[in-house]
């Protein structure tokens, strides 16, 4: 059972991944209107505005100067070649399939986890892993090629760089957490991000929309606000709180959610075996969050 300490945390955390779902239904109806590099620069555009307006919150701040290389590194990987990945995924594959494949990020953040952070993971969290990957399997089987998904081979390859590209900006937002508060890790990922996005919007041809189509123009919006600044928003408050592991542990959440909301906005249809494929991730996600340890994370100095 869960006590106080992590009640919180496994809200936020819950939280941002029922968002983090709905934002691959929300990407794929923006990169149908807009390219994907204008659908990222426009996302981070729009949130980084949103931060400015909160500016008085990070008043008095200071940043530790060997922490800029870090902070830097962190926003590197997530939000500029994680969305840059991302986005260009969901051109070639599915929402439910690119959902599916963020199933394995856990995967990679505790190898990373285990050699940076030295956080070790006990046989029930990787057996709960274990579970949970296997209800994935079960989930991407029988995946078919579809007007949603003309190359699924390629955007899930891509899909995969994305989560690579998660992982490294996981284990370094945990040790920086220590320091800085979500808000600012949250606000310097999408000032980065529109200072990355802002060369490759002016260099890649016809990135510059002539029309909004209202559909994609609200997805965009949406992913701004609601998922730049709250999915993340949670996210880093749980990762502040819980291990690298057990963080990452949610993300097998993701595959399923996005896949009962690609049934209701996008008409996908879910099988008999996908459903027991669902309750098998579930029941991955639960194992590894259930009876916490007690010790604490070694603190990582940089």
């Amino acid at each position: 059972m869960l006590t106080n300490d992590y009640l919180l945390p496994t809200m936020s955390l819950f939280g941002a991944m029922v968002l983090w779902a709905s934002s691959f239904i929300a990407m794929k109806i923006a990169v149908t209107g807009f390219s994907p590099v204008t659908v990222v620069f426009g996302r981070m555009l729009i949130a980084s505005l949103l931060f400015i307006a909160l500016w008085k919150n990070f008043r008095g701040l200071k940043v530790r100067r060997e922490d800029w290389k870090h902070l830097i590194f962190m926003a590197l990987c997530e939000p500029c070649l994680y969305f840059l990945f991302e986005a260009y995924a969901l051109k070639y594959t599915s929402a439910t399939q690119a959902g599916m494949i963020v199933a394995t990020l856990p995967v990679f953040v505790a190898i990373v986890a285990f050699f940076v952070l030295k956080e070790k993971l006990a046989l029930r969290v990787w057996a709960g892993f274990f579970l949970a990957a296997f209800g994935v399997v079960m989930l991407s089987w029988g995946a078919e090629t579809t007007d949603n998904a003309p190359n699924p081979l390629f955007g899930n390859t891509l899909e995969i760089l994305a989560m690579i590209s998660a992982s490294g900006y996981m284990v370094t937002a945990k040790t920086l957490s220590n320091r800085y508060s979500p808000l600012f890790i949250t606000a310097l990922q999408a000032w980065v991000g529109a200072i990355f996005f802002l060369p490759l919007i002016a260099l890649t041809p016809g990135a510059f929309p002539t029309e909004l189509p209202y559909d994609a123009t609200i997805a965009v919006l949406y992913l701004a606000s609601v998922i730049t600044m709250g999915a993340y928003g949670m996210y880093n408050y749980g990762l502040s709180k819980l291990s690298a592991g057990q963080a990452s542990g949610f993300t097998n959440l993701i595959p399923v959610f996005t896949m009962f909301m690609g049934f209701l906005f996008l008409g996908d249809r879910l099988s008999p075996m996908q459903f027991v494929a669902s309750g098998l991730v579930l029941g991955g996600v639960i194992l590894t969050q259930t009876s916490p340890s007690k010790k604490k994370i070694k603190k990582v100095t940089a």
